[in-house]
């Protein structure tokens, strides 16, 4: 018996069945193809996406991080812009303050230029570079890199630090331990240590 003797042999509620049968993988046939194409052309807008660089000017600024109610550091900008294909801000006449595990501020710093990197987790200060540690010494230098709050800060550039009343340092490098407590002195050294009766 051909298809079309077993099409006419069925009663009405088999050919309905039948019908609603097709219809239903008609339908589903339908659905992943439009499925397919959507994704391709959504995957190709994607892709298309993230190959152009989105950037965005700001005024005012205010960068953070903190972990369990800890705030590790905060960074304003006066002006700066955000390159969202690279994850980095890019600030101007720049303030901040890092801190300890008190939360207290262990230094504050200022700078023409700063750039933060979100991939990277990294800060970095550019020119005119000012820093103030919380023993009250001061430290200017060309760059500053802080890239975690377990590793040394390092400063390099035309690097010169004071101590209160009692020190003079010169040198190309300096490395801050992570605690804000040490610094050590590296490359082209000239150090000057005063005494209280010198600085009478």
């Amino acid at each position: 018996m051909d298809f079309k003797s077993r099409l006419q042999n069925l009663t009405r509620k088999q050919k309905a069945y039948a019908g609603a049968f097709a219809a239903i993988v008609g339908l589903l046939a339908w659905a992943f193809i439009s499925a397919g194409v959507i994704t391709h052309n959504f995957n190709r807008s994607q892709l298309q996406t993230d190959q152009d660089r989105q950037e965005a000017l700001i005024n005012g600024i205010i960068l953070t991080e903190t972990k369990d109610e800890k705030k590790y550091w905060e960074i304003y900008g006066e002006t700066g812009n955000y390159d969202s294909k690279n994850g980095v801000a890019m600030l101007n006449n720049v303030v901040g303050n890092f801190y300890d595990d008190n939360n207290e501020v262990s230094m504050s710093f200022e700078s023409s230029k700063g750039t933060y990197n979100e991939k990277k987790e990294q800060i970095i200060l550019y020119d005119d570079t000012f820093i103030v540690l919380k023993d009250l010494t001061t430290l200017r230098a060309n760059r500053l890199v802080w890239s975690g709050k377990d590793i040394p800060i390092i400063a390099e550039g035309n690097v010169r630090i004071t101590r209160k009343s009692d020190l003079l340092s010169t040198a190309k490098k300096v490395e801050i331990s992570p605690d804000y407590e040490k610094f050590k002195i590296i490359g082209n050294t000239v150090s000057k240590v005063y005494s209280d009766k010198e600085i009478k």
